[in-house]
């Protein structure tokens, strides 16, 4: 693995898929280059990460109220995929992460949050 600007390794705890759902549970609004360029990766990787979180029941897709966007929701009760993993739903990791106002510093998330609730985020 490569090294990133501070002299540690590139590796990640988060895939781009996980960030990916995150980027979209956090506004289901977010046109597609949004989340590549927040993600990091380009808009072609976005779309096909959301195909396949499309396809494995983790988002769904629908036309937004203003007809020229797309508008997704994510499903919290689907499963991880890992078998190590795969008795807990990802509303636990929405929970947690999906939040942008709980990455302050010092500041412990709110629960519980409309993620799990399955509002659409």
């Amino acid at each position: 693995m490569g090294e990133n600007g501070n002299g540690q390794s590139g590796w990640t705890f988060l895939t781009n898929h996980a960030r990916v759902l995150l980027a979209v549970a956090r506004d289901p609004e977010m046109r597609l280059r949004d989340v590549a360029a927040r993600c990091g990766v380009t808009e072609r990787t976005v779309q096909a990460i959301v195909a396949d979180l499309e396809e494995g029941g983790y988002l769904a897709r629908a036309r937004a109220s203003d007809g020229r966007r797309n508008r997704y929701r994510v499903n919290p009760g689907a499963p991880f995929r890992h078998p190590a993993e795969a008795g807990h739903e990802i509303a636990g990791l929405l929970e947690l992460l999906a939040r942008e106002d709980d990455h302050e510093p010092g500041r412990t998330p709110a629960r519980p949050s409309a993620v799990d609730e399955g509002v659409d985020a």
